[in-house]
C-alpha cells in the first residue's frame, strides 16, 4: 500500500514539474530578454537583433511599381555591437536589389514569432511583436568603414555568406530608416521615432 501511495505521489509530482517547464513551439528556440512591451524602443532593437531574415518590400521595376516583398539576409552589428540599422548582401541578379537602385523607397519587415517567444499564439496576435521599418534603401560605399562594420556584421550571422560567388557581384545595402511601425501590445502601434530608436543605448546581444 505504501508502495503505490508513493508511486502516485511520484506521478503527480512528475505532472506538475512538466506543467512548470516552458518548451519551443513548433521546435524554435526560445528567445530570452524580451523587452517590457512598454519601451517601444527596446522592442524594436531586440527584435532586430534577434531575428537573421525578413521580408524586404520594394517597388518593383519588373512589375511596373508594384510592390514586391522579398525574403532576405540581414545584420545589425555582430553580437552585442547592433547599431539598429539593417544592413543586407544584395546581388542584381536578384530583384530587390536592381529596384532599390532604380527607386530606394523600400520596408522591411520582422516578426518576434520565429524567435520562439510568442508561444501559441497566432503571429498576427498583437503581443507577438511586429515591426516594419520604412525608408530608402542604400548602397554601400565599399571602402568605406561602414561597410567593413557591415561585413562583420553580416558575415558573423551568416557564415557562409563570404563564399557566395564572386561573380555575383554581392554589394552591401542598408536601410535608411524615415518612420518605424511596431506593434508588441493591444491598443494599435506604438509611436517611436527613428532617432529614439537609433539612440537607444542598451546593447542588445543575439541567442
Amino acid at each position: 500500500m505504501e508502495s503505490k501511495r508513493v508511486a502516485v505521489s511520484f506521478s503527480v509530482l512528475h505532472f506538475l514539474l512538466l506543467l512548470r517547464v516552458p518548451a519551443a513551439t513548433s521546435g524554435r528556440p526560445l528567445a530570452a530578454g524580451k523587452p517590457d512591451p512598454d519601451d517601444a524602443a527596446a522592442t524594436a532593437r531586440w527584435l532586430v537583433a534577434q531575428n537573421s531574415w525578413g521580408v524586404l518590400s520594394t517597388i518593383s521595376s519588373d512589375l511596373r511599381g508594384s510592390p514586391f516583398g522579398n525574403v532576405v539576409s540581414f545584420s545589425d552589428g555582430v553580437p552585442g555591437e547592433g547599431c539598429g540599422i539593417p544592413f543586407f548582401y544584395l546581388t542584381t541578379l536578384d530583384p530587390t536589389a536592381r529596384d532599390a537602385l532604380t527607386d530606394g523607397r523600400s520596408s522591411f519587415t520582422l516578426s518576434e514569432f520565429p524567435l520562439g517567444s510568442c508561444g501559441k499564439i497566432d503571429p498576427e496576435n498583437p503581443t507577438c511583436a511586429k515591426l516594419t521599418l520604412t525608408g530608402k534603401l542604400k548602397l554601400v560605399d565599399s571602402k568605406s568603414s561602414e561597410a567593413e562594420f557591415a561585413r562583420d556584421a553580416l558575415f558573423t550571422k551568416h557564415r557562409e555568406m563570404k563564399d557566395w560567388p564572386k561573380n555575383h557581384n554581392f554589394q552591401i545595402f542598408k536601410l535608411e530608416i524615415e518612420d518605424i511601425f511596431l506593434i508588441d501590445w493591444f491598443g494599435g502601434p506604438k509611436p517611436l521615432s527613428p532617432a529614439q530608436y537609433l539612440n537607444h543605448g542598451k546593447e542588445l546581444s543575439i541567442i
